[in-house]
């Protein structure tokens, strides 16, 4: 059965996801390169602006980068060893047999799982690792007030926004842990990713949420406006910047 319509969230503002989505720790990719059979190929899937691909591009000979939406493409950072495809995760034009890593960066929730899992089962190589990740609100280290930084993002996240939030959003929050794959799951060390960011900075990552884009089409006004004014009440300066950590919730398995 074929996959149904693709469900674009992100293709309104490429240049901010490609801006202000954080970059995963070079740890993780060295991690998964060594578990790797080999690093002649990896396949990043529903790859956006490129972060992972041009990171895997460091450890492996070739990576195919494939994104359903071919505007995030358009803002995807080029590299000599990473070429990009506008093919949905179920349905790519990579040779069989020919993968020896798959990698998705918080975007399994949005694949058809049964027809993604027959794709990665029919391009891996023997022994080839799949590794999807996710992450959630992210926690700012606000001298003194991270906590309070921390329960005013919780309520932007889930009252002011959380109406609008696609239903996938939930197996995000539950770290993919209630998906079920029918791989050998590997056990790796806990990752996360970290950043320093003003509030400017954090503002135009929440502008990526695709709740925020629901939250403008619904009803006609930003919501991260009167936010960032609420922030900045605790945020002090707006251009200090504060460290920003998100620790990653990650699913790898052995394809059998």
């Amino acid at each position: 059965m074929a996959p149904s319509k693709f469900k674009d969230h992100f293709s309104t503002d490429t240049s901010g996801y490609a801006r202000y989505r954080p970059g995963y720790p070079h740890a993780l990719f060295d991690a998964l390169a060594e578990l790797a059979p080999s690093t002649s190929l990896a396949w990043d899937c529903a790859t956006g602006s490129g972060q992972a691909a041009v990171a895997l591009a460091r450890r492996f000979e070739r990576v195919i980068a494939t994104d359903a939406s071919a505007a995030q493409l358009t803002a995807a950072e080029a590299d000599p060893r990473v070429e990009y495809r506008v093919e949905r995760a179920e349905q790519s034009t990579l040779a069989a047999g020919s993968v020896s890593l798959v990698t998705v960066a918080q975007a399994l929730h949005w694949f058809e799982l049964d027809a993604f899992v027959s794709e990665v089962r029919r391009v891996c190589r023997p022994g080839g690792v799949l590794a999807a990740w996710s992450y959630g609100l992210g926690k700012v280290l606000v001298p003194g007030r991270a906590d309070e930084v921390a329960l005013t993002l919780q309520r932007f996240y889930g009252s002011t926004v959380g109406p609008y939030w696609p239903p996938e959003r939930r197996l995000v929050e539950a770290g993919y842990a209630t998906l079920q794959l029918p791989f050998e799951r590997i056990t790796l060390p806990a990752f996360a990713m970290e950043a320093t960011w003003s509030l400017p900075e954090l503002l135009g990552y929440l502008r990526t949420w695709s709740a925020v884009k629901g939250y403008r089409e619904a009803l006609g006004h930003d919501p991260v406006e009167a936010f960032g004014q609420e922030l900045a009440v605790l945020w002090g300066e707006p251009a200090q910047a504060y460290p920003v950590q998100w620790p990653l919730k990650l699913l790898a398995a052995r394809v059998s």
